[in-house]
C-alpha cells in the first residue's frame, strides 16, 4: 500500500486532528464517500502510523503516546485545558507551512497540536526543544526533526533547556517559528512562565524568519513572570474565535497579523 495521502484520506485526517475521535457515520458526513472507501483510507492511515482504527471509527493515536502520564493530575490539567481551541489552533499554524521549509516548535501544548497537525506532511524539518513533540513526529518518513538538546528543568516537563540547547541553536536557522507562551499583553509584551525556558526561546526567535504565536484567548492581556520579547519581534498571533475585538486591537494596532482558529 502506497504511504502517498489522496485528497479525501487528508480531510479525513484534518477531521480527526480537530475532534480526536470520530465515528464512520461522521467519516461518512464529512467526505461524502461510501464506507468501503472511507475504510480503505482510513487503513493507509493507519498504515503511517497516523490513526488508530476503533469498532466503528477512528481515534488518534497520539493519546497512546502519553499513557505512562495518564495518571499525573498537572500533566491532565496542561492537556485538557482548552483543548479544542488547541486543536483548531494547531491546524491553523500548519497550514502556514510550505513545503521545504525548516520548521521551529518550542515546547509547549499548543505548539504540540501544531507539530501533530503536520505529521502527514513531506519534506520539512522540524526544529524544537520538546521531547514530546520529537516523539510524536519521530516515525514519519516525510519529516526530518532535530532536537536540541538540554536539561530537563523540572519534573515531567518536556522542555529541554540549558546551555546545551543554546549552543545548538547557534548553528541552525528556520524559516518560521511557532512559540506557546504565558501571555501576551500591550504593555508588557510576550512572557512565560519559566527563565530557563524563555532563555532558550528567546534564541529560537533570533534565528527565524517569521515568529507566530499560538495561543488560547485566555492568555491574551495576561503577564507571565519571565520577559521573552517585545510585540515588535512577532509577526502572527493565532488565537481561538473566543477573542473579542477588544483584547486584539492592541496587537493588529502594532502591526501583528491576527488569525482566528
Amino acid at each position: 500500500m502506497s504511504d502517498a495521502l489522496s485528497p479525501r484520506a487528508e480531510q479525513l485526517l484534518k477531521y480527526l486532528l480537530r475532534t480526536g475521535t470520530a465515528t464512520i457515520e461522521e467519516l461518512l458526513a464529512v467526505a461524502g464517500s461510501s464506507a468501503p472507501s472511507i475504510r480503505r483510507d482510513l487503513a493507509r492511515l493507519e498504515n503511517r502510523g497516523l490513526i488508530r482504527r476503533t469498532h466503528g471509527g477512528a481515534t488518534l493515536v497520539e493519546p497512546l503516546l502519553y499513557e505512562p502520564f495518564r495518571f499525573d493530575s498537572s500533566f491532565l490539567a496542561r492537556e485538557q485545558r482548552y483543548a479544542a481551541e488547541k486543536r483548531r489552533i494547531g491546524l491553523a499554524g500548519a497550514e502556514l507551512v510550505q513545503a521545504n521549509e525548516t520548521i521551529g516548535l518550542t515546547a509547549g501544548t499548543t505548539t504540540t497540536f501544531v507539530g501533530r497537525s503536520l505529521r502527514h506532511r513531506d519534506n520539512l524539518k522540524v526544529i524544537t526543544n520538546a521531547i514530546n513533540i520529537g516523539m510524536e513526529l519521530c516515525n514519519q518518513p516525510g519529516i526530518r526533526t532535530f532536537l536540541t538538546g538540554g536539561v530537563i528543568p523540572w519534573t515531567w516537563s518536556f522542555s529541554l533547556t540549558g546551555n546545551a540547547a543554546l549552543t545548538y541553536l547557534n548553528d541552525v536557522y528556520m524559516d518560521r517559528l511557532f512559540v506557546s507562551i504565558t501571555g501576551i499583553d500591550a504593555e508588557r509584551g510576550v512572557t512565560q512562565l519559566e527563565p530557563e525556558e524563555a532563555l532558550v526561546y528567546r534564541k529560537m526567535l533570533k534565528q527565524s524568519k517569521q515568529v507566530v504565536v499560538v495561543t488560547d484567548s485566555s492568555k491574551l492581556g495576561r503577564v507571565g513572570p519571565a520577559f521573552l520579547c517585545p510585540l515588535s519581534d512577532i509577526h502572527i498571533l493565532i488565537t481561538d474565535t473566543g477573542a473579542s475585538p477588544e483584547a486584539l486591537a492592541p496587537f493588529q494596532k502594532q502591526g501583528i497579523k491576527v488569525i482566528l482558529a
